[in-house]
């Protein structure tokens, strides 16, 4: 393990983190706000700790998987440290564990905060959280890499590294034009948004910061009562439908863009996807009507809004979901855990592993009334090796496993029940509120200080899917 290779490629991270900062700081300064300093100087000190190790290192021509682990979770890790520096600088409510829940909750496109007051939060601050979205969105190391694409053999590595088996397995491309694809994708619909939002009535500021949390589904509104401020249905819809792009798989979209609609409707994650969010917001909204609100288009406008929102992992909110039925709060639990499609950007078990699970049990129906028979499971006529079954199996049993022992310590922190386990799934899901004291209508702010700790690792865990994780605190990885 070359630790001065890790710190050199850890560095171009700390680099673009740093150009963010810089730009937040040039917002706080036009609107002389209270920030400023505490942006220019986290910028000064992330561009120092960055470059040195680029400036002095030189470049390898090739790293090792452990190496490339490395580098992908200190990344991880470092880019949060330094983009809580500036909430820390800035005070209020921001104690240091509260702006390291927030900072990882920003680059992991969780959105839970800890803000009881996100509106007395100067400009530039607010387009900081916004931006730790963005560059967590499609992943801190693919942003790296499409800022200094030119990085061989290394690069490669690192997209290893960051994207997941299965993301990779559904990009039906080489991985230099995958790594453009996304980029194409991830800009294009934040742009598309943020125009689509301004003819919508929102200021550009508003508009831009919301386009940062929704294509990175992430969730961070710079209002108190998220898009319920606006109380806009233009607003709503716009977002809804990007909301619905940014939880499918980026590969499928480009296809989509560049003439080949029919690729989206024949991958059967993407129509379970949408037929499982129309499903969900369905029967949400006849459960909702006459119990909740009076009429269907009351019912239908926050109904299918909440849906979608869970259900790709963003948390935007235009209502109190706590008030909601049960039978309601158990489907957005369901969304809550699996989320959208793998090669997006949202977080959770993923829709491809409900769909791979279900072809895994239609198999073993099938082995146990034919015993001799050679039998594989095929998506959309690819057949699906055991292995890749198996692991698909074995993550999302680890996955529920950590949500259960995160709810049990949180339990024991003194929180209830449903507050602790909707805690733990949203925020190993990336998804934002649960359900009890982190309502759509609350925050993060009533956990107690271990609480939040753990809370933090789940994002983390969530957003590097596990393994990473796993590895990197393993210490024979060291070795």
């Amino acid at each position: 393990m070359r630790l001065h290779i890790i710190l050199r490629y850890v560095g171009i991270i700390l680099l673009v983190n740093a150009g963010f900062l810089l730009i937040a700081a040039a917002i706080s300064f036009l609107n002389g706000d209270s920030a400023f300093f505490a942006l220019f100087y986290t910028c000064l000190i992330s561009a120092l700790f960055g470059a040195f190790p680029f400036i002095f290192v030189p470049p390898a021509k090739e790293i090792s998987n452990k190496e490339g682990f490395a580098i992908l979770v200190s990344s991880w890790l470092l880019a949060c440290l330094f983009g809580m520096v500036p909430y820390v600088m800035w005070g209020g409510e921001f104690t240091i564990t509260n702006s390291w829940f927030e900072s990882v909750s920003g680059f992991t496109t969780t959105g839970s905060s800890i803000l009881t007051d996100i509106e007395s939060l100067p400009k530039g601050l607010l387009f900081w959280r916004s931006a730790t979205h963005w560059i967590g969105g499609v992943g801190i190391i693919i942003f790296a890499l499409a800022v200094m694409p030119s990085m061989g053999k290394v690069g490669m590595a690192l997209y290893r590294t960051e994207v997941s088996p299965l993301a990779a397995m559904n990009f039906k491309f080489q991985t230099k034009k995958t790594l453009e694809v996304i980029m194409y994708v991830y800009v294009g619909l934040t742009a598309l948004e943020t125009v689509a939002l301004l003819f919508s009535g929102m200021p550009l500021f508003d508009a831009a910061t919301h386009s940062f949390a929704t294509i990175a589904t992430g969730g961070f509104s710079i209002k108190n009562l998220s898009v319920a401020h606006y109380d806009s249905i233009a607003v709503e819809t716009v977002i809804i439908i990007f909301m619905i792009l940014s939880g499918a798989n980026f590969g499928l979209l480009f296809m989509a863009a560049s003439g080949n609609l029919g690729a989206l409707f024949k991958s059967a994650v993407f129509r379970y996807y949408l037929i499982a969010l129309a499903a969900g917001t369905a029967l949400t909204v006849v459960h909702l009507h006459g119990t909740a609100y009076a009429s269907w288009a009351e019912a239908l406008r926050h109904g299918s809004f909440q849906i979608v929102s869970i259900g790709t992992s963003t948390g935007f909110a235009t209502t109190d979901t706590n008030v909601w039925p049960p039978f309601i709060q158990l489907i957005l639990l369901f969304f809550t855990l699996q989320c959208a499609c793998s090669g997006s950007t949202s977080g959770g078990i993923k829709a491809d592993r409900t769909v791979l699970l279900w072809h895994a049990i239609k198999k073993r129906i099938r082995k146990i009334e034919h015993p001799h028979a050679v039998m594989k499971a095929k998506i959309d006529y690819m057949v699906i090796d055991d292995d890749v079954l198996e692991a698909s199996i074995l993550f999302t049993l680890l996955y529920i496993g950590i949500v259960f022992i995160s709810s049990v310590i949180i339990c024991a922190t003194g929180m209830d029940i449903m507050t602790a386990f909707s805690a733990s799934a949203a925020t190993m899901g990336n998804v934002g509120p649960g359900f009890g004291l982190v309502g759509s209508a609350g925050n993060f702010a009533h956990i107690p200080e271990l609480g939040k700790l753990i809370l933090t690792g789940d994002m983390l865990l969530g957003r590097l899917e596990i393994y990473g994780i796993f590895l990197f605190i393993l210490l024979k990885f060291w070795k």
